[in-house]
């Protein structure tokens, strides 16, 4: 079924192609994890799309309009007014804290375009900062404390750290709200078994992300309302959290492209839906190694390709059993591909790459092309 659809897929971008490297959305994979992923959620789990892993509007309004979400999750501060102009009620939570610098000129560029936003907040002296801006402009920031459930990435390790923060946001109202927090776990699934199971792991997180929201509705109620962000997942959580999560707002993107990294058994059921295609330039009929043109004279098994650009973060899938060269050098120009002697190809054929993730790659194309009935649409991706 593979070699047939990428036998087709090569017509269609001779046909209709840019005789360039092009990302090629499967419309339908994409759609089909879509519905696999919308049962999985509840009303006591919102949905948060990841904009970076969908680094692209037309591929955002798709997933917002299925999973009925206006939540997104920016690592990014130009993507905020990205996102801003055709979702004007999203609510958007930062995945990382930003450096004090960047949110001053943030707001010194947003005028009256106030979006609703959540700031994150790894530390006191990051939360001093922010207060301090807050005070200058005259504005209330709303705030969400990012936690370390085990990832150990920075952010609040230990309740005397948390009660400090909360301390400060509690006795300055007028220019910090609280929000919620953010624990983010993906050492769950990326622990070798033999130091931890998956599942024990995922317990653990849950049962730290249950501490510091115990603490604030024990300690400070006056904080605590019902509206609160607990953020929590990831694309390699998604499963876990869906059968039982303490957070209620789950964040992911990836696992809806499903790129190579998220080849996991939990998310067996869904497809890969994103694919870099690129044309042969050259084909040689064995590779010819500089400075060992003696081994020009042995038995190949292979033939070498040279194909349009290259080094991509992406797997080389077909021709089936393509490989890179072991001397030769990876080049971002024009890569050197070694195909079975047996592979019929030609110049002007078309080579394909499954992205190992969607965030590194989207960004390295201004067009992704959604293919669907053999035929494609340009749609634009966030490039800044």
């Amino acid at each position: 079924m593979q070699f047939d659809y990428f036998q087709q897929l090569t017509q269609d971008l001779q046909q209709q192609g840019t005789g360039t490297p092009q990302l090629i959305l499967d419309l339908a994979a994409y759609q089909h994890n879509l519905d696999i992923v919308q049962p999985h959620l509840s009303a006591q789990l919102k949905p948060r799309l990841v904009v970076k892993s969908l680094a692209s509007l037309s591929l955002l309004k798709l997933a917002s309009e299925k999973l009925n979400t206006r939540r997104f999750m920016l690592f990014h501060l130009p993507h905020i007014f990205s996102i801003h102009a055709p979702f004007p009620q999203a609510d958007i939570l930062l995945g990382k804290p930003m450096p004090i610098h960047a949110v001053e000129q943030f707001y010194q560029a947003a005028g009256d375009r106030q979006p609703d936003i959540q700031w994150l907040i790894d530390d006191l002296g990051r939360l001093q900062q922010y207060l301090q801006l807050a005070q200058w402009f005259n504005i209330c920031l709303n705030v969400n404390i990012e936690i370390d459930v085990g990832l150990h990435r920075g952010g609040v390790q230990n309740p005397q750290q948390f009660r400090a923060l909360l301390k400060l946001i509690q006795q300055h109202s007028a220019h910090l709200k609280f929000t919620g927090l953010m624990g983010y776990d993906a050492h769950v699934a990326k622990l070798p078994r033999f130091l931890k199971s998956a599942e024990k792991s995922y317990q653990q997180s849950q049962q730290s992300y249950q501490q510091y929201i115990d603490i604030i509705r024990q300690q400070f109620p006056n904080l605590w309302h019902e509206d609160l962000c607990f953020n929590g997942g990831g694309s390699p959580t998604f499963m876990q959290h869906c059968q039982q999560s303490v957070c209620n707002d789950l964040a992911f993107g990836s696992l809806l492209l499903k790129p190579g990294d998220f080849e996991l058994a939990s998310l067996a059921e869904l497809q890969c839906a994103l694919w870099i295609a690129t044309p042969v330039l050259k084909v040689l009929r064995y590779s010819q190694l500089p400075g060992l043109e003696v081994l020009n004279h042995f038995p190949h098994k292979y033939k070498a390709l040279f194909v349009y650009g290259g080094y991509w973060q992406a797997d080389y899938l077909y021709p089936e059993k393509s490989k890179l060269h072991g001397l030769y050098g990876r080049s971002s120009n024009q890569e050197m591909l070694l195909v079975p002697k047996s592979c019929e190809i030609d110049r002007d054929d078309y080579v394909f790459l499954r992205p190992t993730q969607s965030e590194a790659v989207i960004p390295q194309f201004a067009q992704l092309y959604a293919y669907a009935q053999g035929k494609f649409e340009a749609w634009d991706s966030f490039r800044e």
